[in-house]
């Protein structure tokens, strides 16, 4: 019995996403003919398409790898869309199983109501005056008519029996169309083993930066109070008016040093992402960045605090190169979380031609977002504008 309602809650469900299925086709084929809502529609279209990943994934219970959403510059997303093989596979989804699905959901919703109506049948029939049509109409006025509802009743039975079967079966040409083929898997293990060395690459040069900034920084600068506390320790002994002045020397080398000290700290996890939060830490460097900048953010919430700190140094080190290279007179952030996954977008009006070769920060960016599994894209013509649009997944 469990397997039955497990295969009509299936069925039933698939229905819904049928009629569902059928209204993307057309909205699909508006989009084809009018380009510019392609960036619109589709991502809405692989919503649907993942929630049957997820339905089915319920009822097998092998989970089906999503794609990867379709981010970047609205018309870089609309040729990506024509182009995406996972998109093409939406597609064919949506007709197939708008096909079978309503079908199919019509079978595990009707059958049983219809199961239900035939035992009452023989027990009515001769209260009704003039008798009443059946769910098959078939006029029902007199026993051998009404008893008809036993056989019917039986043959309905047999067919809710077979729905685990018929579930199966639709389950399995759905997984089929909605599991990446074994090329798409096998790129996207090697993504993964790429993304993991990037990882080990961005953790490697992180150590050796603060290794760097500690020793050539912090280490001189209290190596520098060390000396001045022994100069201080001697003139006390030699001359113990000038004493003060060293010391008052030693002090502001030690306060140096701490300053120092604090920033390597700054530099591994900023203190005011745990103080404000993501919105409210990109907030604070909108504010401080000499072009004027726009923030536009949801309330984020918490997120895990790797995914802050890629996210932070993405944004302050996109401002930088603003403020230093750009030329622009206006700068714009924005945050959101779409689908499980955190957007960033820096855009700003400036010269454009931002060169990655040049040493402007962007691949320590793609380093540390790599690391987490994200994407990085750069769309910035001569002439500008320059729009960063980074993407980090937020494991919600």
């Amino acid at each position: 019995m469990k397997r039955i309602w497990a295969a009509l809650v299936y069925l039933a469900s698939g229905l819904l996403t049928a009629i569902a299925s059928w209204l993307a086709i057309g909205v699909l084929l508006l989009s084809v003919v009018v380009l510019p809502l392609l960036p619109i529609t589709a991502p809405w279209i692989r919503r649907i398409v993942d929630f049957d990943r997820r339905r089915l994934a319920r009822f097998t219970g092998d989970r089906l790898q999503s794609p990867p959403p379709l981010d970047g510059p609205w018309l870089h997303r609309a040729q990506r869309v024509l182009a995406d093989p996972d998109s093409r596979r939406d597609g064919i989804w949506l007709v197939t199983h708008a096909l079978y699905g309503t079908l199919f959901g019509s079978i595990a919703i009707g059958v049983p109501g219809t199961l239900l109506q035939q035992p009452f049948v023989p027990l009515i029939w001769w209260a009704i005056p003039g008798g009443f049509e059946n769910s098959f109409g078939v006029h029902v006025d007199s026993w051998p008519e009404a008893l008809l509802s036993v056989p019917i009743g039986i043959v309905l039975t047999l067919v809710v029996l077979q729905f685990p079967r018929l579930a199966a079966l639709d389950a399995k040409w759905a997984r089929k169309l909605l599991a990446p083929p074994k090329a798409s898997l096998e790129k996207r293990l090697a993504e993964v083993v790429a993304t993991r060395a990037a990882a080990l690459q961005a953790h490697g040069a992180e150590l050796r930066r603060i290794e760097r900034n500690l020793h050539d920084g912090t280490q001189n600068k209290l190596v520098g109070v060390v000396m001045m506390l022994g100069i201080a320790e001697r003139t006390l002994k030699q001359n113990p008016d000038n004493a003060v002045q060293a010391l008052l020397r030693a002090q502001d080398a030690a306060g140096d040093a701490l300053e120092e000290l604090r920033n390597v700290v700054r530099s591994i996890h900023p203190p005011v992402l745990d103080d404000l939060g993501l919105d409210g830490a990109i907030q604070a460097l909108a504010a401080r960045c000499p072009v004027p900048c726009v923030l536009t953010a949801e309330h984020l919430g918490r997120l895990p605090a790797a995914v802050e700190a890629a996210a932070y140094f993405a944004v302050a080190e996109a401002l930088t190169n603003v403020a230093k290279h750009s030329g622009a007179r206006h700068a714009w952030v924005s945050l959101g979380i779409i689908e499980d996954r955190l957007s960033v977008v820096v855009h700003d009006d400036g010269k454009g031609g931002a060169d990655e070769n040049q040493g402007t920060g962007l691949d320590g960016i793609r380093g540390r977002v790599a690391a987490l599994d994200g994407s990085v894209e750069v769309s910035s013509p001569e002439g500008g504008p320059t729009v960063l649009t980074v993407v980090l997944p937020v494991g919600r």
